[in-house]
């Protein structure tokens, strides 16, 4: 049998580099070259498991660079493209924007439109040995903006997004939308929860309390602690993906969630717990170093996804609920 060969973009990312080794591993007949720009989110010692595999290739670079894109897709026969590489740091978003718009809208217009050229005829008509060839645009549930205390982000849900990150991603899920009704291309778009678990970006919310708790410094808190995410274990995700690119419809949205909400507050504490289990303290708890800090400007309230649609239609679930799945990910940066 023949190897498909996928582009995967901004591999080296937290998410990508937990589904480069999932998806080699579980499909022996693709290829996967993972275009990535090495910025400050990029790590390849998150890919070190694959970095001499045989279905396995890096490149580094920018997708906002149509020559290089398209020299990627001439000389790979790519077939499919699963798009992770985004700015997606909403702290980042609020100081400098522009990067977030270059990147989210730009690179993913560019990405799109060489796959459109490459793969299509015409408007609704694709080119011979090209007929499964998916374009997979990987975004958030924070383009949907602020829920109440109660109700769910639905598909159906309008988006309402709050920060130029959040922003940046609904102009680039909307021009993937076009593409489907316009050019009848085969894409899917997939909106998830908040991540978390092994490689994860150092600056972000639960790699940051453990690593402060561990150094026995301050615990940032934003707010009163009060804001509430869903929360969704990063391999359950990259289950989800893998499913959507194989099965899903073409031109549909499938929001992916852990149905694992919970406030600020008690993912610090409940990591405290788990930490003062592990590694305790000489003397009290960890629950000392948590210290409340100004909330910053637009900060949602409340994320929660239904995924009722991806369950329903795909069967896919979540293994991990938030206790075994922050269990693992406090386990695996205490052996880091």
């Amino acid at each position: 049998m023949s190897s498909t060969t996928i582009l995967i973009t901004g591999g080296a990312g937290f998410i990508g580099s937990n589904f480069i080794p999932y998806y080699l591993e579980s499909n022996p007949h693709v290829k996967l070259i993972n275009l990535d720009l090495m910025t400050y989110a990029g790590d390849l010692t998150n890919l070190k498991e694959v970095e001499s595999h045989p279905r396995y290739q890096f490149i580094k670079g920018d997708i906002c660079d149509r020559p290089l894109v398209e020299s990627i897709f001439s000389k790979n026969n790519i077939q499919g493209v699963i798009h992770f590489a985004a700015e997606s740091h909403v702290d980042n978003s609020i100081t400098g924007p522009g990067e977030f718009i270059r990147t989210n809208v730009t690179g993913t217009f560019t990405l799109l439109d060489v796959a459109r050229m490459t793969w299509m005829e015409k408007p609704f008509t694709v080119k011979a040995g090209y007929t499964h060839a998916r374009f997979h645009h990987i975004s958030t549930d924070e383009v949907y903006g602020s829920l109440g205390a109660t109700g769910l982000f639905t598909e159906e849900t309008p988006y309402a997004p709050n920060s130029p990150y959040s922003a940046s991603k609904a102009s680039s899920d909307m021009i993937v939308r076009s593409y489907f009704h316009t050019y009848g291309m085969n894409v899917v778009t997939t909106n998830c929860s908040n991540n978390y678990g092994p490689k994860q970006h150092n600056e972000k919310l639960i790699p940051t309390i453990i690593r402060k708790a561990l150094s026995g410094q301050p615990i940032p808190v934003y707010g009163d602690g009060k804001n509430v995410r869903d929360w969704l274990y990063v391999l359950d995700h990259c289950t989800g993906i893998a499913k959507v690119f194989k099965e899903g419809k073409s031109g549909e949205t499938y929001n992916i969630g852990g149905k694992n909400e919970r406030e600020n507050i008690f993912i610090v504490k409940h990591i405290c717990g788990i930490l003062d289990r592990l590694k305790p303290l000489k003397s009290g708890s960890y629950t000392q170093f948590i210290t409340f800090v100004a909330d910053r400007p637009g900060h949602d309230k409340r994320y929660a996804i239904d995924a009722s649609k991806i369950e329903k239609e795909l069967g896919w679930l979540a293994d991990e609920n938030f206790e075994t799945g922050i269990q693992k990910t406090v386990e695996w940066y205490l052996s880091k």
